[in-house]
């Protein structure tokens, strides 16, 4: 299973869970970035990637999005919703701060603290929390540095907790997908779907909104993200209550496909609920 890396970010931490959960032997393979992830899943190199898609308190992860609307392979197989406990780990406990480093997700989530505690420090953003880690423990201990990463990252790289639990909500979590190129049947949660529709004509949204009502099917996400085809041209992605009439799902789904330029359906999946205490 392909997570982003190295070793100690909230993605393997995850997909360790997961693994645990399902009873499965898996091999975790770390890349550098999410796209990376991805691709080795389209290639064949890894069965399957686990990706961050969606944070609680800063929103979409635009790469995951965008990668699966491109993708005619792709699938999303499961849904994890985990806990995001983000810890400021330094090589000393005491001494003041100069410098932060952290994945941009991690230092968002942190904001407040950070105002509060670190307001001179300089944040510095990196490409994971687990690679912040591995900076400031290859920094001297009276370099004044700190990582916003998870406490397994940090014991890896030989810091000491600094403080814990820094994220601004206690609600704090990430939506994580399992992707894989053929996604078996499980009993679902989730209808994923990706449109394009024509948003030069008035209220073409609002029509597809409306067949969704129509046949009573609930919609529990939507978000948008440029088509990258021209200026102005978005796509949409919707998350269907798959506990709704299947051929109301369906019926509304073909509905909305002939008031689309196109539309994929990226998957039928359930959601598990995470409790990671870590």
């Amino acid at each position: 299973m392909g997570v982003l890396g190295p070793v100690g970010t909230h993605s393997e931490a995850a997909a360790l869970y997961l693994a645990a959960w399902q009873q499965l032997d898996r091999e975790i393979v770390c890349y550098g970035d999410i796209g990376e992830c991805l691709h080795a899943v389209e290639t064949g190199a890894v069965e399957s990637a686990f990706v961050p898609v969606e944070n609680s308190l800063e929103g979409a992860i635009a790469v995951t999005l965008d990668a699966l609307a491109r993708s005619d392979i792709l699938r999303v197989r499961r849904e994890v919703i985990w806990p995001v406990h983000n810890y400021l780990m330094g090589r000393r406990t005491q001494g003041e701060v100069r410098v932060v480093y952290s994945h941009a997700q991690p230092i968002a989530q942190c904001r407040d603290f950070l105002l509060r505690h670190c307001p001179q420090a300089e944040i510095i953003k990196t490409a994971s929390t687990a690679r912040a880690a591995e900076i400031v423990g290859a920094s001297p201990v009276d370099a004044g540095a700190a990582a916003i990463c998870t406490r397994r990252a940090g014991r890896l790289n030989g810091l000491v907790e600094i403080a814990g639990k820094i994220e601004d909500r206690g609600s704090n979590c990430t939506r994580f997908f399992e992707v894989v190129r053929d996604a078996a049947a499980e009993p679902p949660d989730t209808v994923l779907m990706v449109c394009q529709i024509d948003g030069s004509r008035a209220g073409a949204l609002y029509d597809v909104l409306g067949e969704f009502a129509h046949h009573a099917v609930n919609l529990t996400r939507i978000e948008s993200r440029p088509a990258r085809t021209e200026l102005g041209a978005y796509m949409f992605f919707f998350d269907l209550d798959a506990h709704s009439a299947e051929d109301a799902l369906r019926d509304s789904i073909n509905a909305v496909a002939e008031k689309s330029i196109w539309l994929k359906v990226l998957g039928v999946f359930p959601v598990h609920t995470a409790h990671n205490e870590q």
